[in-house]
């Protein structure tokens, strides 16, 4: 097996190399808990999303720079998203929960999300890299936008349940009508 560093904000750009043998955490597996992940969030079952992720996990979403590159460091660049832990997420569920939100106001929004292409990138001892790409309805205002992109994670199956370590999402879309928020993605 190849060894791994600790999680960086930039941990899940790195793949590691899956081993040649057969994988301890299966494909479909994988598949099953992100769409797990993702049910939650169209059905809009929070607090249930929020137990896929471990108490560190970071979630990230940068920036596009002017120079069609994204940005790189979280903490000293732009991002769209970013929670250092899983804290940040929770905060963010109680503002959605309570109406403290201008992007989840009345009417709430519905979303679907689809994803695709699902790999495990690396794998250690039950830590596994995963790359996929993924696309989301999002309808509100009797109107529908699309919102599109690849997201990396770092997950970790040697627990009861499987638990995010590290989120970075790659929003691919140009222009977006609304403030992006984590049930876009």
């Amino acid at each position: 097996m190849t060894t791994t560093t600790t999680p960086t904000h930039g941990a899940a750009t790195t793949p590691r190399t899956p081993s040649p043998d057969t994988p301890a955490v299966p494909l479909e597996t994988v598949r099953r808990f992100l769409y797990r992940e993702a049910r939650h969030l169209d059905d809009r079952e929070f607090e249930q999303w929020l137990e896929c992720y471990h108490p560190e996990a970071e979630f990230w979403m940068p920036a596009w720079a002017d120079d069609e590159e994204l940005t790189r460091d979280p903490r000293t660049e732009i991002s769209l998203v970013y929670y250092a832990n899983r804290g940040g997420l929770e905060d963010r569920v109680f503002r959605i929960r309570t109406d403290r939100s201008s992007a989840t106001s009345l009417p709430e929004p519905r979303t679907g999300h689809n994803i695709t292409n699902v790999e495990i990138t690396g794998e250690s001892e039950g830590v596994v890299d995963v790359r996929f790409n993924w696309f989301t309805l999002y309808y509100r205002y009797q109107s529908v936008d699309t919102y599109f992109g690849t997201s990396f994670y770092r997950i970790d199956f040697r627990g009861d349940a499987p638990l995010i370590l590290a989120k970075k999402v790659v929003l691919k879309n140009d222009y977006v009508h609304h403030v992006v928020d984590v049930y876009h993605v």
